[in-house]
């Protein structure tokens, strides 16, 4: 079964996410919603998915995963789709910045990993690592038993190479079923190895499942890291080039050449035109639940949806139904935080099995979502109640002609 074929079931098949309500809204960069926490905040989150044992997707984006979203829109809606999208890149904090809502701090997944298996050992949870090459499997295993005495590895498989499509993941999931694994570390490779997450993650059945690139090579001493400073100072790129000229100049190249202008292109179209960042007071009641709840909730935005207004508590249900009306009329500002607030809207409304419906939206918040790369997620509509009219038309299995565009099932 091929990636588009599992992206397009019902999303009311993921996993409840009882945590959620620790996330603050995600900044998009590029199409790519970047969760805000910092190390302590990811590793609660952590901790919660593995104890809810369902099981979980962990993304760690830097600047070759917006690079890559540009042209592969798999890879975008599998990013969206993730239960966690970490900061791998000084970079991104960077620009985060800029765009007027910083992120805390990079999460490289070469650094979560090391503290996932000082978590694992403290709890007795088993990891299983999946890919890297056979000659460095075994020397990264030696080492990590030598660094993490009592950790209980369940695996460690290097499996034939192959492209997506011809590798056997019903033997892959079966050996990582029954290695009663907890935690998953996946090092195939950015795309690949979110491409296989996707297809594989629920059949695999482990609560934490991450794609973590060279980290088995930067364990096992095969590739060394930058050094701290470095790190720190953003430069950990110039250090790999370094390293491996041939193999990575090309690809940091051309991930500079579209992120730097689209980024910056970003910035130019959703910074606040001088107004001062608060909700306006006289925006209409920001939060109504339309009646039966069961059925669906309309929210009415604010004139500004930016990064105040999307952690503003007031403005979003505590509870929703499995639909949302999103009443967009009154909006005329839309930044990168408030775009992912709202991305991650529409996901709760796919997990249940719903829609979310965008009503009244004008030219200006419909381009920044066609800049954001998220305007699929949403069912436009005239009105509020052309809203109502799709989902009672949908509800009945009758044709929504009143419906613009189809957000992603």
């Amino acid at each position: 079964m091929s990636v588009s074929e599992i992206r397009a079931n019902d999303r009311s098949t993921l996993p409840a996410r009882p945590w959620a309500h620790m996330l603050p809204p995600p900044i998009v960069m590029m199409g790519v919603p970047i969760d805000q926490l910092n190390t302590s905040q990811a590793l609660t989150i952590i901790e919660e998915m593995i104890a809810s044992r369902k099981p979980h997707v962990i993304a760690t984006a830097n600047v070759d995963f917006l690079a890559l979203v540009h042209e592969d829109h798999v890879l975008q809606g599998i990013l969206q789709d993730a239960d966690l999208i970490l900061c791998d890149g000084t970079p991104l904090v960077w620009m985060s910045k800029l765009l007027g809502d910083p992120l805390p701090e990079r999460l490289a997944g070469s650094d979560m990993v090391p503290l996932l298996l000082d978590l694992a050992q403290e709890k007795g949870h088993r990891v299983f690592f999946l890919g890297g090459r056979d000659e460095v499997v075994a020397i990264a295993e030696e080492k990590i038993q030598a660094r993490w005495p009592r950790l209980q590895i369940a695996g460690m498989y290097s499996p034939p190479f192959a492209p997506l499509d011809q590798m056997d993941h019903a033997d892959l999931c079966r050996r990582i079923r029954e290695a009663k694994a907890d935690m998953l570390f996946v090092s195939f490779g950015c795309p690949k190895q979110e491409k296989w997450l996707a297809m594989n993650f629920r059949e695999a059945g482990v609560p934490v499942a991450m794609g973590v690139g060279a980290t088995i090579d930067f364990l096992a001493g095969a590739v060394k890291r930058a050094p701290v400073w470095m790190r720190k100072s953003g430069l950990e790129w110039l250090f790999r080039v370094i390293q491996e000229p041939r193999r990575l100049a090309k690809r940091y190249y051309t991930d500079f050449r579209i992120v730097v202008p689209g980024l910056l292109w970003q910035y130019l179209k959703t910074r606040s035109s001088g107004e001062t960042q608060q909700i306006s007071p006289a925006a209409p009641p920001a939060v109504q639940i339309a009646a039966p709840p069961e059925n669906y909730s309309i929210i009415t935005l604010p004139s500004r949806l930016d990064a105040i207004a999307a952690r503003d508590a007031a403005l979003w249900p505590a509870d929703m139904a499995s639909s949302v009306i999103i009443d967009a009329s009154a909006t005329t500002f839309l930044d990168s935080t408030g775009s992912g607030k709202l991305a991650r809207l529409a996901r709760t409304t796919r997990e249940m099995g719903g829609k979310c419906y965008l009503a009244g939206a004008n030219d200006s918040t419909l381009r920044t979502l066609d800049l954001m790369k998220l305007r699929n997620l949403f069912v436009e509509v005239a009105t509020v109640e052309a809203a109502q009219r799709c989902i009672e038309s949908w509800r009945l299995d009758l044709p929504p002609p009143l419906c613009k565009g189809a957000a992603r099932a």
